[in-house]
Protein backbone atom coordinates (compact mmCIF):
# COMPACT_ATOMS: atom_id res chain seq x y z
CA UNK A 1 0.00 0.00 0.00
CA UNK A 2 1.86 3.21 -1.00
CA UNK A 3 2.19 5.93 1.83
CA UNK A 4 0.72 9.73 1.26
CA UNK A 5 2.97 12.24 1.80
CA UNK A 6 0.55 14.93 1.05
CA UNK A 7 -0.49 16.18 4.37
CA UNK A 8 3.66 17.00 4.80
CA UNK A 9 3.55 19.18 1.84
CA UNK A 10 2.23 22.38 3.28
CA UNK A 11 4.22 23.05 6.07
CA UNK A 12 4.87 26.66 6.94
CA UNK A 13 8.89 26.45 6.72
CA UNK A 14 10.53 27.51 10.58
CA UNK A 15 11.30 31.45 11.05
CA UNK A 16 15.55 30.69 10.82
CA UNK A 17 15.58 28.80 7.47
CA UNK A 18 15.07 31.26 5.25
CA UNK A 19 18.40 33.03 3.66
CA UNK A 20 18.24 36.76 4.58
CA UNK A 21 20.33 39.42 3.08
CA UNK A 22 23.62 40.48 4.71
CA UNK A 23 22.14 43.84 5.93
CA UNK A 24 19.02 42.52 7.89
CA UNK A 25 19.40 41.54 11.22
CA UNK A 26 18.16 37.91 10.93
CA UNK A 27 17.61 37.71 14.59
CA UNK A 28 15.25 40.24 14.81
CA UNK A 29 13.47 39.19 11.42
CA UNK A 30 13.09 35.59 12.71
CA UNK A 31 11.82 37.00 16.34
CA UNK A 32 8.91 39.13 14.25
CA UNK A 33 7.90 36.62 12.33
CA UNK A 34 7.55 34.46 14.93
CA UNK A 35 5.59 36.82 16.78
CA UNK A 36 3.51 37.78 13.54
CA UNK A 37 2.39 34.42 13.20
CA UNK A 38 1.67 33.65 17.08
CA UNK A 39 -0.59 36.60 16.81
CA UNK A 40 -2.34 35.28 13.99
CA UNK A 41 -2.85 31.54 15.87
CA UNK A 42 -3.56 34.15 18.48
CA UNK A 43 -6.94 35.87 16.61
CA UNK A 44 -8.05 32.29 15.30
CA UNK A 45 -8.28 30.86 18.34
CA UNK A 46 -10.45 33.71 19.97
CA UNK A 47 -12.49 34.23 16.83
CA UNK A 48 -13.50 30.13 17.52
CA UNK A 49 -13.94 30.83 21.27
CA UNK A 50 -16.37 33.09 20.75
CA UNK A 51 -18.52 31.25 17.77
CA UNK A 52 -18.91 28.84 20.84
CA UNK A 53 -20.10 30.85 23.21
CA UNK A 54 -22.22 32.51 21.23
CA UNK A 55 -23.47 28.85 19.64
CA UNK A 56 -24.41 27.57 23.04
CA UNK A 57 -25.88 30.98 24.41
CA UNK A 58 -28.26 30.55 21.46
CA UNK A 59 -29.14 27.22 22.37
CA UNK A 60 -30.15 28.02 25.91
CA UNK A 61 -32.00 31.12 24.95
CA UNK A 62 -33.86 28.84 22.50
CA UNK A 63 -34.67 26.24 24.74
CA UNK A 64 -36.11 28.88 27.24
CA UNK A 65 -38.10 30.29 24.65
CA UNK A 66 -39.54 27.20 23.63
CA UNK A 67 -40.36 26.17 27.04
CA UNK A 68 -42.55 29.86 26.92
CA UNK A 69 -44.41 29.10 24.16
CA UNK A 70 -45.17 25.67 25.33
CA UNK A 71 -46.90 26.92 28.74
CA UNK A 72 -48.27 30.16 26.86
CA UNK A 73 -51.89 30.44 26.76
CA UNK A 74 -52.88 33.41 24.17
CA UNK A 75 -52.91 33.63 20.50
CA UNK A 76 -50.70 36.67 20.40
CA UNK A 77 -48.27 35.51 23.40
CA UNK A 78 -47.36 32.62 21.15
CA UNK A 79 -47.48 34.43 17.97
CA UNK A 80 -44.58 36.89 19.58
CA UNK A 81 -42.95 34.41 21.31
CA UNK A 82 -42.67 32.15 17.76
CA UNK A 83 -41.14 34.96 15.99
CA UNK A 84 -38.66 35.19 18.60
CA UNK A 85 -38.08 31.58 18.23
CA UNK A 86 -37.88 31.54 14.41
CA UNK A 87 -35.09 34.22 14.88
CA UNK A 88 -33.35 32.41 17.22
CA UNK A 89 -32.72 29.50 15.46
CA UNK A 90 -31.59 31.33 12.45
CA UNK A 91 -29.25 32.71 14.58
CA UNK A 92 -28.35 29.20 15.85
CA UNK A 93 -27.64 28.13 12.27
CA UNK A 94 -25.75 31.00 11.36
CA UNK A 95 -23.13 30.20 14.09
CA UNK A 96 -23.07 26.51 13.32
CA UNK A 97 -21.96 27.52 10.21
CA UNK A 98 -19.31 30.07 11.49
CA UNK A 99 -18.15 27.36 13.87
CA UNK A 100 -17.94 24.51 10.73
CA UNK A 101 -15.79 26.64 8.77
CA UNK A 102 -13.48 27.55 11.80
CA UNK A 103 -12.73 24.05 11.97
CA UNK A 104 -12.29 23.91 8.10
CA UNK A 105 -9.38 26.22 8.09
CA UNK A 106 -7.96 24.66 11.39
CA UNK A 107 -7.93 21.57 9.31
CA UNK A 108 -6.18 22.95 6.26
CA UNK A 109 -4.02 25.72 8.21
CA UNK A 110 -0.36 24.61 7.27
CA UNK A 111 1.32 23.08 10.18
CA UNK A 112 4.08 25.09 11.81
CA UNK A 113 6.65 24.45 14.40
CA UNK A 114 3.77 25.49 17.10
CA UNK A 115 1.47 23.20 15.73
CA UNK A 116 3.04 20.28 14.13
CA UNK A 117 3.20 17.98 17.20
CA UNK A 118 1.45 17.85 20.84
CA UNK A 119 1.65 16.19 23.87
CA UNK A 120 0.53 13.03 24.47
CA UNK A 121 0.63 12.92 27.70
CA UNK A 122 2.24 14.27 30.61
CA UNK A 123 3.63 13.38 33.84
CA UNK A 124 5.49 15.16 36.54
CA UNK A 125 7.92 13.23 39.23
CA UNK A 126 8.56 14.75 42.35
CA UNK A 127 11.41 13.52 44.25
CA UNK A 128 11.07 12.09 47.71
CA UNK A 129 13.51 11.59 50.52
CA UNK A 130 14.53 8.03 51.12
CA UNK A 131 13.21 7.10 54.39
CA UNK A 132 16.46 7.27 56.89
CA UNK A 133 17.36 4.97 58.72
CA UNK A 134 16.91 5.69 62.55
CA UNK A 135 20.08 3.64 64.25
CA UNK A 136 20.54 6.58 67.34
CA UNK A 137 19.39 5.12 70.76
CA UNK A 138 16.99 7.39 72.91
CA UNK A 139 19.31 8.68 74.96
CA UNK A 140 21.83 10.16 71.39
CA UNK A 141 18.98 11.16 70.56
CA UNK A 142 17.79 13.45 73.39
CA UNK A 143 21.48 14.76 73.77
CA UNK A 144 20.95 15.75 69.92
CA UNK A 145 18.16 17.72 70.76
CA UNK A 146 19.63 19.45 73.98
CA UNK A 147 22.69 20.38 72.29
CA UNK A 148 20.21 22.04 69.18
CA UNK A 149 18.26 24.16 71.86
CA UNK A 150 21.36 24.83 73.81
CA UNK A 151 22.91 26.51 70.27
CA UNK A 152 19.79 27.88 68.88
CA UNK A 153 18.27 28.94 72.13
CA UNK A 154 18.23 32.99 71.04
CA UNK A 155 17.26 32.58 67.01
CA UNK A 156 14.09 30.35 68.76
CA UNK A 157 12.88 32.50 71.14
CA UNK A 158 13.39 35.01 68.43
CA UNK A 159 11.11 33.79 66.22
CA UNK A 160 8.83 32.98 68.95
CA UNK A 161 8.09 36.89 69.19
CA UNK A 162 7.16 37.39 65.16
CA UNK A 163 3.73 37.88 64.85
CA UNK A 164 3.45 39.14 61.57
CA UNK A 165 3.48 36.27 58.61
CA UNK A 166 5.75 37.45 56.31
CA UNK A 167 8.40 38.44 59.05
CA UNK A 168 7.63 34.74 60.20
CA UNK A 169 8.51 33.29 56.64
CA UNK A 170 11.81 35.08 55.97
CA UNK A 171 12.94 34.23 58.84
CA UNK A 172 12.82 30.91 58.74
CA UNK A 173 14.08 30.83 54.87
CA UNK A 174 16.79 32.74 56.47
CA UNK A 175 17.42 30.16 59.05
CA UNK A 176 16.28 26.89 57.66
CA UNK A 177 17.60 25.28 60.59
CA UNK A 178 15.48 26.35 62.40
CA UNK A 179 12.75 23.71 60.37
CA UNK A 180 12.76 21.33 62.82
CA UNK A 181 10.78 19.08 65.62
CA UNK A 182 13.90 20.15 67.74
CA UNK A 183 12.16 24.16 67.59
CA UNK A 184 9.07 23.14 67.84
CA UNK A 185 9.67 21.05 71.05
CA UNK A 186 11.56 24.41 72.58
CA UNK A 187 8.73 26.42 71.98
CA UNK A 188 6.26 24.07 73.78
CA UNK A 189 8.53 24.00 76.84
CA UNK A 190 9.21 27.66 76.66
CA UNK A 191 5.19 28.22 77.09
CA UNK A 192 4.37 25.93 79.88
CA UNK A 193 7.82 28.04 81.63
CA UNK A 194 5.99 31.19 80.59
CA UNK A 195 2.54 29.89 81.90
CA UNK A 196 4.30 29.10 85.21
CA UNK A 197 5.32 32.75 85.53
CA UNK A 198 2.00 34.16 84.68
CA UNK A 199 3.37 35.56 81.44
CA UNK A 200 -0.18 34.55 79.59
CA UNK A 201 0.05 37.22 77.08
CA UNK A 202 3.80 36.01 76.46
CA UNK A 203 2.80 32.48 76.32
CA UNK A 204 -0.20 33.12 73.82
CA UNK A 205 2.38 34.74 71.55
CA UNK A 206 4.65 31.59 71.58
CA UNK A 207 2.13 29.50 71.52
CA UNK A 208 0.93 30.86 67.94
CA UNK A 209 3.89 30.39 66.67
CA UNK A 210 4.63 26.61 68.13
CA UNK A 211 0.92 25.85 66.16
CA UNK A 212 2.95 27.50 63.11
CA UNK A 213 5.77 25.57 63.44
CA UNK A 214 3.99 22.47 63.86
CA UNK A 215 1.62 22.75 61.04
CA UNK A 216 4.71 23.36 58.86
CA UNK A 217 6.45 19.70 60.38
CA UNK A 218 3.27 17.89 59.10
CA UNK A 219 2.88 18.99 55.38
CA UNK A 220 6.41 17.88 55.73
CA UNK A 221 5.15 14.49 56.66
CA UNK A 222 2.41 14.58 54.36
CA UNK A 223 4.17 15.48 51.19
CA UNK A 224 7.24 13.54 52.26
CA UNK A 225 9.76 16.69 51.50
CA UNK A 226 12.40 18.61 54.00
CA UNK A 227 10.39 20.95 56.29
CA UNK A 228 12.01 24.11 55.19
CA UNK A 229 10.10 23.14 51.55
CA UNK A 230 6.96 23.52 52.73
CA UNK A 231 7.51 27.10 54.16
CA UNK A 232 6.75 29.05 51.46
CA UNK A 233 3.38 26.45 50.86
CA UNK A 234 2.19 27.20 54.36
CA UNK A 235 2.50 30.81 54.45
CA UNK A 236 0.51 31.22 51.33
CA UNK A 237 -1.99 28.79 52.20
CA UNK A 238 -2.75 30.50 55.17
CA UNK A 239 -2.70 34.35 53.85
CA UNK A 240 -4.99 33.00 51.09
CA UNK A 241 -6.72 30.71 53.00
CA UNK A 242 -10.72 30.48 53.69
CA UNK A 243 -12.88 31.18 56.61
CA UNK A 244 -12.97 27.55 57.30
CA UNK A 245 -9.66 26.70 56.83
CA UNK A 246 -8.33 29.94 59.84
CA UNK A 247 -11.21 28.71 61.63
CA UNK A 248 -9.09 25.24 62.18
CA UNK A 249 -6.05 26.92 62.57
CA UNK A 250 -7.24 29.08 65.75
CA UNK A 251 -9.11 26.01 67.01
CA UNK A 252 -6.05 23.77 67.28
CA UNK A 253 -4.18 27.60 69.08
CA UNK A 254 -6.58 27.37 71.22
CA UNK A 255 -6.76 23.98 72.12
CA UNK A 256 -2.88 24.00 72.45
CA UNK A 257 -2.89 26.88 75.23
CA UNK A 258 -5.39 25.15 76.84
CA UNK A 259 -3.23 22.14 77.08
CA UNK A 260 -0.48 24.54 78.09
CA UNK A 261 -2.27 25.50 81.27
CA UNK A 262 -3.23 22.59 82.31
CA UNK A 263 0.42 21.42 82.44
CA UNK A 264 1.87 24.25 83.65
CA UNK A 265 -0.73 24.08 86.46
CA UNK A 266 0.52 20.54 87.44
CA UNK A 267 3.62 21.16 87.53
CA UNK A 268 3.21 24.34 89.65
CA UNK A 269 1.05 22.28 92.18
CA UNK A 270 3.48 19.27 91.85
CA UNK A 271 6.49 22.10 92.65
CA UNK A 272 4.68 23.81 95.73
CA UNK A 273 3.85 19.52 97.13
CA UNK A 274 7.22 19.50 96.76
CA UNK A 275 8.32 22.15 98.67
CA UNK A 276 6.13 21.83 101.21
CA UNK A 277 7.07 18.44 101.79
CA UNK A 278 10.97 19.53 101.77
CA UNK A 279 9.64 22.29 104.45
CA UNK A 280 7.88 19.23 106.60
CA UNK A 281 11.02 17.09 106.21
CA UNK A 282 13.32 20.15 108.31
CA UNK A 283 10.14 20.21 110.77
CA UNK A 284 10.52 16.46 111.80
CA UNK A 285 11.41 15.61 114.86
CA UNK A 286 13.80 12.87 116.37
CA UNK A 287 11.31 10.43 116.26
CA UNK A 288 9.84 11.16 112.84
CA UNK A 289 6.41 13.33 113.31
CA UNK A 290 5.77 16.47 112.75
CA UNK A 291 5.37 18.70 115.24
CA UNK A 292 2.56 21.13 113.39
CA UNK A 293 0.55 17.67 113.43
CA UNK A 294 0.93 16.65 116.38
CA UNK A 295 0.06 20.07 117.74
CA UNK A 296 -3.10 19.91 115.92
CA UNK A 297 -3.75 16.74 117.22
CA UNK A 298 -3.11 17.51 121.21
CA UNK A 299 -6.67 17.95 123.28
CA UNK A 300 -7.31 21.94 123.70
CA UNK A 301 -6.06 21.91 127.47
CA UNK A 302 -2.27 20.89 126.09
CA UNK A 303 -2.66 23.13 123.26
CA UNK A 304 -2.97 26.22 125.81
CA UNK A 305 0.09 25.05 127.44
CA UNK A 306 2.16 24.94 124.63
CA UNK A 307 0.50 28.45 123.69
CA UNK A 308 1.21 29.94 127.23
CA UNK A 309 4.22 28.45 127.45
CA UNK A 310 3.25 27.78 131.09
CA UNK A 311 5.25 25.03 132.21
CA UNK A 312 3.77 24.62 135.81
CA UNK A 313 0.32 23.73 133.86
CA UNK A 314 2.06 21.61 131.42
CA UNK A 315 2.84 19.62 134.51
CA UNK A 316 -0.72 19.94 136.01
CA UNK A 317 -2.53 18.52 133.00
CA UNK A 318 0.23 16.01 132.18
CA UNK A 319 -0.52 14.91 135.88
CA UNK A 320 -4.44 15.21 135.56
CA UNK A 321 -4.36 12.88 133.09
CA UNK A 322 -4.58 8.95 132.72
CA UNK A 323 -1.16 7.41 133.34
CA UNK A 324 -1.28 5.62 129.85
CA UNK A 325 -2.95 8.83 128.08
CA UNK A 326 -0.62 11.18 129.86
CA UNK A 327 2.23 8.63 128.30
CA UNK A 328 1.03 8.91 124.85
CA UNK A 329 0.91 12.61 124.24
CA UNK A 330 4.27 12.99 125.72
CA UNK A 331 5.64 10.30 123.60
CA UNK A 332 4.08 12.38 120.20
CA UNK A 333 5.66 15.20 121.77
CA UNK A 334 9.17 13.89 122.42
CA UNK A 335 8.50 12.26 118.78
CA UNK A 336 8.08 15.48 116.97
CA UNK A 337 10.60 17.64 119.17
CA UNK A 338 7.50 19.44 121.17
CA UNK A 339 9.33 18.14 123.78
CA UNK A 340 13.05 17.92 124.80
CA UNK A 341 13.38 15.56 127.62
CA UNK A 342 16.60 16.62 129.55
CA UNK A 343 19.86 14.43 129.73
CA UNK A 344 18.72 12.62 132.94
CA UNK A 345 15.43 12.02 131.69
CA UNK A 346 16.33 10.10 128.68
CA UNK A 347 14.29 7.17 128.28
CA UNK A 348 11.96 7.98 130.93
CA UNK A 349 8.47 8.54 129.65
CA UNK A 350 6.57 7.37 132.39
CA UNK A 351 8.51 9.32 134.92
CA UNK A 352 8.71 12.08 132.90
CA UNK A 353 4.99 12.27 132.81
CA UNK A 354 4.22 12.16 136.42
CA UNK A 355 7.11 14.48 137.13
CA UNK A 356 7.98 16.89 134.78
CA UNK A 357 10.60 18.39 136.22
CA UNK A 358 13.75 18.98 134.83
CA UNK A 359 12.59 18.89 131.55
CA UNK A 360 12.41 21.13 128.42
CA UNK A 361 9.42 22.19 127.00
CA UNK A 362 9.35 23.14 123.14
CA UNK A 363 6.49 25.14 121.60
CA UNK A 364 5.79 25.39 117.77
CA UNK A 365 2.91 26.79 116.61
CA UNK A 366 0.68 27.94 113.74
CA UNK A 367 3.66 26.12 110.76
CA UNK A 368 6.92 28.09 111.89
CA UNK A 369 9.96 26.26 111.38
CA UNK A 370 11.39 27.06 114.84
CA UNK A 371 10.93 25.43 117.70
CA UNK A 372 10.48 28.05 120.25
CA UNK A 373 11.83 26.21 123.74
CA UNK A 374 11.16 26.71 127.56
CA UNK A 375 13.73 24.86 129.68
CA UNK A 376 12.10 23.49 132.83
CA UNK A 377 14.51 24.00 136.11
Amino acid sequence: MPIDYSKWKDIEISDDEDDTHPNIDTPSLFRWRHEARVNRMGEFQQKKSEAQENLQKSQQELTILKNKLQSADEESEKARLQAEVDQLEKQFSDWQTKEAELEKQEQLAPWNVDTICRDGFSKTTVNKIAPKKDTMSEEEKLSQSQNFMDKYKKDIEKFGFYSNWNDSKEYLLANPHLACEDTANYLTYWCINLQMEDKNGLMKQVAHQTIVMQYILELSKTMEVPPIACVPSFFTKIQLCDAKYMEGFNAELDAFIGRIERRAKEKTDKLMAEIEEEERQKRLGPGGLDPQEVYEELPKELQNCFDSKDIQLLQDVLTAMPAEEAQLWLKKCIDSGLWVPGPSEEGAEEEAASEATNEQCNNQHEGTAEVPRAELL
